[in-house]
């Protein structure tokens, strides 16, 4: 099936599918709707406003989600998105679809956020969540973009009891370094390295950036976070199969996340706090 294709059509306007409609509706009538004067119709086309939509979305509300949500590797709810029509990123698959309200990413699709705005689309732009207060902000500006401001308030509070109950108490913060492919590690202003603090580990590059191999084996952290690698390989991954790496892995408790738990700023990502602190409490 190629963009556009089966997309969703908008009833009584392009198909006339008023009936289908109707039944939508009355299937959906337990939960509460969109408040008048809300979009109806919201396309999603990056994966992390992706998620936030599907979380917050009243029923029929979100109509087609990027086709990355149903990655499992980059995606935390592919159950979920398998719900929802896909769209490719492209402006003329997504103007198809006859959007009120377009969610994007700030850095992604640049043409076609571009081009819908040009054609009249209302689009929203969301940048990439740096920690906590960027996650609490990026609900509620989702939240209110769509008229649910209050299941984003209950969302917020749900992530905030869930964070206060993961965080590890204050003592020994095991040493632990983010290592990606290229070398490339993240500093402790970013996502992940406030993920680490909140599990209670000690980031040991706080300023990010390119982390040597040598300098990693040298400091020999108590636990590595790996990058995971994807099928076909590349250069840039071969640092992670290293068998120095392997070494200083050997004997280390494991943390066993995938990109799907933290790649994007949502509450999902509190499985990778969860784990983290796992892994710490193994260490002691």
């Amino acid at each position: 099936m190629g963009e556009g294709e089966g997309r969703p059509p908008r009833p009584g306007r392009r198909c006339g599918w008023r009936a289908a409609a109707g039944l939508v509706a009355a299937l959906a009538s337990a939960q509460p709707a969109a408040p008048a004067g809300a979009p109806g119709r919201v396309v999603s086309i990056n994966l992390c406003t992706d998620q936030l939509a599907m979380m917050l979305a009243a029923p029929g509300q979100l109509v087609s989600v990027s086709s990355m949500a149903r990655d499992p590797r980059m995606s935390a709810m592919v159950a979920e998105a398998a719900e929802h029509h896909v769209n490719h990123g492209g402006a003329e698959a997504v103007f198809r679809l006859d959007p009120d309200l377009v969610l994007a990413g700030r850095h992604t699709t640049r043409a076609t956020v571009r081009l819908l705005r040009r054609l009249g689309v209302p689009v929203e732009e969301f940048a990439p969540a740096r920690d906590f207060d960027d996650v609490r902000a990026n609900i509620a500006r989702v939240g209110a973009a769509l008229g649910r401001e209050g299941a984003a308030e209950a969302l917020v509070a749900e992530f905030d009891a869930r964070l206060a109950a993961l965080r590890a108490e204050a003592g020994r913060a095991p040493e632990a370094a983010l290592y990606y492919a290229n070398s490339f590690t993240a500093g402790a202003e970013s996502l992940a390295g406030h993920i680490l603090a909140a599990a209670g580990l000690s980031n040991i590059a706080p300023q990010g950036g390119v982390l040597p191999l040598e300098r990693l084996i040298m400091r020999a952290p108590e636990l590595v976070v790996r990058g995971a690698r994807y099928p076909g390989g590349s250069r840039a991954e071969e640092v992670l199969a290293h068998p120095a790496l392997r070494a200083l892995l050997a004997g280390r408790p494991a943390a066993p996340l995938a990109d799907a738990d933290w790649v994007c700023g949502t509450p999902h990502l509190l499985r990778a706090v969860g784990r983290l602190r796992d892994a710490r409490e193994t260490l002691e």
